[in-house]
């Protein structure tokens, strides 16, 4: 299996590159997000390969960082996602911006990816719910802080925090950016009431 290709990119496609690597031409399929993270053509460049056979082919997904492939992996276990929808979500969110909409319960950031639905939405945020939690405490592969998340931080305490902003009236791109940050400044074992007050105080110095 191929997991990993240096070589010098010999071209965009639609979808993803051309690889060239000892005169072989290698076609990866990429998100949005990795086309314009490649160097230009003919530059040499690293892509991380995800490599998935078929009985009619083998194919190669490309991805510029781990944190994009650990995603995709996560992305392809949901029932209902195959690889081309699993690269739609990354060219729409960072795996950042994804375990945090997971987190929150932000249906309308998943939206944004074309091929995602409601009812599909809804199956991301159940079946991502525990991917998601371990980005935030740390675990996953290049994405979330580093460190174990204590006692009272899981995925809940953000996600009833924007909930609770949610209520008073703000919206939920600027509610969820401030929880976050709120947690940031707090730490990760930071009480609900805490994390709601920080954000609260950031969002009304605006």
């Amino acid at each position: 299996m191929i997991g990993k290709l240096t070589g010098r990119l010999d071209g965009v496609v639609e979808g993803g590159c051309i690889l060239d690597v000892g005169g072989v031409g290698y076609l990866l399929s990429c998100s949005s997000r990795t086309i314009a993270a490649l160097p230009p053509p003919p530059a040499t460049g690293t892509v991380l390969v995800e490599t998935q056979v078929r009985e009619d082919a083998i194919v190669l997904y490309g991805f510029a960082e781990e944190s994009e492939r650990a995603c995709f992996r996560a992305l392809t276990r949901v029932q209902g996602v195959g690889p081309t929808l699993a690269l739609a979500v990354l060219s729409a969110l960072s795996p950042d911006e994804l375990a945090q909409a997971i987190r929150t319960g932000d249906k309308a950031s998943l939206g944004r990816a074309k091929g995602v639905g409601p009812k599909l939405a809804s199956r991301l945020l159940t079946e991502l719910r525990d991917w998601a939690g371990a980005q935030a405490r740390g675990r996953g592969p290049g994405i979330g802080a580093g460190g174990p998340a204590g006692p009272e931080m899981a995925p809940g305490v953000e996600a009833d925090a924007v909930s609770a902003l949610l209520n008073l009236g703000w919206k939920r791109p600027e509610a969820a950016a401030a929880v976050a940050r709120a947690i940031g400044r707090l730490g990760e074992d930071a009480p609900l009431a805490s994390v709601i007050r920080d954000s609260l105080k950031e969002l009304s110095n605006r």
